[in-house]
Formats: structure tokens, C-alpha cells, sequence
């Protein structure tokens, strides 16, 4: 038979173990106590075997001289009719039960000397044995149900907090996450599970509204471009054009395409590692290298906009990283200090290695506002909407080189001011 009840199985339980306990604590109690009577008895009988004078006090006990198996002296306590069976025995002392009546006993001693044997009987011996069985045969099922009755109080308090935590989870669902279990007054387990309980809602609740927020950003990037191709698409085949007209209309049609390709990839990158594979794709890296190579490949943007690339120092660095992820870092931080430094001024970097290796990258743009600054790491958010229709992208750039310096346990600080420019320092 199965219970399904948490409480019902320990109960069962605790109730089996408790009645092996108290049955085990009665048998060896039961046990030492007539063995401790049983010796006093003997004790008891043995003293008075050898101070035996023919005479004794006690009413209730009995003596008779025994020789050559016949009672050749006794006294008038002494009415035990089956003494030679006694003789026979190897032991020195008994226990005679009464067939009728289990409230008394009689103890037998005897004390055999070299020419006779002298038997001595303590009659109606109150039997506390008897006594304390009876008194357990009740007290045991007493016990039973005051153990298991404060376990229940005991068990109903400790479930509690579970059974709201039941409770909690069958209110939550993919649009409802406020719901948060009351933490119990005691500082123990159950309060941990709460705790991480409630912690687990906040992350999942923060994960569902990054994903939504996700799902809204890469559905708004990528209707603009298939918008455009959808409308080129339907102008160029209502009637027939100019090959020039339709020229025009690939160009555009192939500029979105790039576009959507380019937010793809952007993607891909975002969510190719993780730190769980991450260390399988590490390879020695000379990062002084990778740097140099990326600034090259900027030199035509740095002349359109007559931009004075200051270099402090390139220190030569042997790194142990992700190579593709690490070009990343150093091709988002510099194509966007291009972007948003305007004409004639200056971007000044630096890679150089102490404790650890830095990466830090200054630039004289327009700058972020306070307000923003936690966010631009976000996936698809970029500061100024206003200013962003202006320059060319789709606010992917930050987050992934704050994933790609998370993936290799680094750390990631911007420090910008409205009109004064932006510095980004990398630290692995």
C-alpha cells in the first residue's frame, strides 16, 4: 500500500520506530529489573541460609533441613509439598510462580552443605514484575499516540512553508511571476528553500521579460529591412521598368539583405558560447596582434572622418581566449568610438598588462547620459533614438563584448558624460 502524502509516510514511519523503541526499552527494562530483583532475592536468602540458627523471624519465610533427600527438620512456614524436584537441580535458586494468581511469587533458595541441605522459601513476594508489565501493556499505546500526535504538530509546522510553496507555484504561469512565499520567523532549511524559491521566480521573471523584450527588439530590426525589400519587390514587378530602375531597386533590396544578415550573425554570436563550452574553444592568442590587425581594417573610416587615432602603448600580450569573441571586443569598442566621435577629433587606446590586462579605449564623442548607462549593454538598445537615425546600427555591438568579456571572466566598465566622451576599459 502506498501513501502519497508526505506526512502520512513519516508518520507510518516514525509510528513503526517508535513502537520498536518502547517495545525494545520495555523488554530490556523488563529484563535488568527481574534479574536486580531475582539477586536480591538470592542475596537475601543466602544471608539468612548462613546466619540460620533454627530460628527465623519472618513469618513469610520458611526453612527445612533436608538429608538424604527427607526433610529431617523444618519450620511451620515451610509448606512447600514438591521440595525433592528442587534437589535434582543444577541451580541453587528458583522463582515459584502461583497457577492462579500472578500478584505473588515464592523464591527458593538452597544451600547445600556437606552432610544435608538446608532449603529456605520466601513466601507471597509481591510480583512487581507482573506489576510493571500490566502497567506497560497500557502506558505503550499511551505513548504511541502522544509521540505521534506531537510529531503531527511537529510535521504540520515543518510542511507549512511547503505546502504554500505548492500553493505559489500552481499561481505562476509564463505572464504571472509576482507571486513570492512569505519567509518563515525560523533561520533554517525550509527559510533557504523559500529564499531560493523566491530567488528563482526573480530570474526566471527577469528571463521571460528579457525575452520579450528580445522577441520585440529582433521582430521591430528585422520588419524595417524585409519591409523595404517586400515594397521594392512589389514596385518593380507592377510594371515593367528601366533597367536602371530595377538596378536601383536590387541595390536597395541587396543593402537590406546585408542588413539582416549582418543582425543574424550579430546573433549567432551572441548565443554560440556559453561558459559550459566556452574553454573547449580557448587557443593562445597574441593579442597585441589581434589589435593591430583591427585597427587597420579602420584605417578608411578614421580618414573619412579625419579622426587622430592615439596610441599609448600595445604591450606584447600571449592571452589564452576565444579568438573570434576577442576580435569582437576590440572590432565593436573601436567602430563605435568612430561612430559617435564627430570630425577632426581624437580616439586615444592603449593594451598593456600587470596584474591583469587591460584594454581601455577613450574617445571625445557626444558621450551617454547617466540614465543610460546601465542599459546600453542590453541587446538592441541604443541610447538616442533621435541621434541613432543618423548613424548605422542595431545596438548589438555592447552586448556582445559585455557577453564576450563575461565568457572569459572579465569585467567591463564605461565611464561617460554628456558631451565629454566615453571610456570603455576591458579587464581580463
Amino acid at each position: 500500500m502506498q501513501f502519497k502524502s508526505l506526512k502520512t509516510r513519516v508518520l507510518l514511519w516514525f509510528g513503526m520506530v517508535s513502537f520498536l523503541v518502547l517495545t525494545l526499552f520495555v523488554f530490556s527494562f523488563n529484563y535488568f529489573l527481574n534479574n536486580s530483583i531475582n539477586n536480591n532475592l538470592k542475596n537475601r536468602l543466602q544471608f539468612i541460609a548462613h546466619k540460620y540458627n533454627d530460628h527465623i523471624e519472618e513469618k513469610n519465610i520458611g526453612v527445612a533441613i533436608i538429608k538424604s533427600g527427607k526433610i529431617v527438620r523444618k519450620n511451620s512456614a515451610f509448606t512447600l509439598k514438591k521440595y525433592k524436584k528442587y534437589l535434582k537441580q543444577k541451580k541453587n535458586f528458583f522463582i515459584i510462580h502461583y497457577k492462579n494468581n500472578d500478584d505473588y511469587i515464592d523464591a527458593l533458595y538452597l544451600e547445600k552443605q556437606a552432610n544435608k541441605t538446608i532449603m529456605i522459601v520466601k513466601k507471597n513476594i509481591d510480583n512487581k514484575i507482573e506489576d510493571f508489565q500490566d502497567t506497560f501493556l497500557w502506558l505503550i499505546p499511551i505513548l504511541l499516540f502522544v509521540f505521534i500526535f506531537l510529531a503531527s504538530k511537529m510535521i504540520d509546522k515543518i510542511v507549512l512553508p511547503i505546502n504554500k510553496l505548492r500553493e505559489a507555484t500552481k499561481d505562476i504561469t509564463v505572464t504571472q511571476f509576482t507571486q513570492e512565499i512569505e519567509l518563515p520567523k525560523e533561520d533554517d532549511e525550509i527559510r533557504d528553500l523559500v529564499l531560493s524559491f523566491n530567488a528563482m521566480i526573480k530570474r526566471i521573471k527577469d528571463g521571460v521579460e528579457q525575452l520579450d523584450r528580445f522577441n520585440s527588439d529582433v521582430s521591430h530590426e528585422l520588419k524595417t529591412p524585409l519591409t523595404v525589400i517586400q515594397g521594392e519587390v512589389e514596385i518593380a514587378l507592377r510594371k515593367s521598368r528601366k533597367p536602371q530602375e530595377y538596378e536601383k531597386a536590387l541595390k536597395i533590396i541587396q543593402k537590406q539583405s546585408l542588413q539582416i544578415t549582418s543582425i543574424v550573425n550579430q546573433l549567432l554570436l551572441l548565443t554560440k558560447y556559453s561558459k559550459e563550452n566556452i574553454q573547449e574553444s580557448f587557443q593562445n592568442c597574441a593579442v597585441d596582434s589581434m589589435l593591430l590587425a583591427t585597427i587597420d581594417r579602420f584605417q578608411t573610416q578614421l580618414s573619412e572622418k579625419n579622426l587622430k587615432l592615439n596610441i599609448k602603448k600595445i604591450e606584447p600580450i600571449n592571452f589564452k581566449a576565444n579568438p573570434v569573441l576577442m576580435e569582437s571586443i576590440f572590432t565593436n569598442l573601436i567602430e563605435n568610438a568612430i561612430k559617435y566621435t564627430p570630425k577632426d577629433k581624437a580616439i586615444t587606446l592603449s593594451l598593456f598588462q600587470n596584474t591583469k590586462i587591460h584594454f581601455t579605449i577613450e574617445d571625445e564623442g557626444v558621450g551617454i547620459e547617466k540614465e543610460h548607462l546601465q542599459k546600453i549593454t542590453e541587446r538592441f538598445y541604443r541610447a538616442d533614438s533621435a541621434r541613432n537615425k543618423k548613424i548605422e546600427g542595431f545596438g548589438l555591438g555592447l552586448s556582445i563584448v559585455q557577453n564576450s568579456v563575461f565568457m572569459h571572466n572579465g569585467t567591463l566598465q564605461i565611464k561617460s558624460k554628456k558631451g565629454s566622451g566615453t571610456v570603455v576599459d576591458v579587464v581580463f
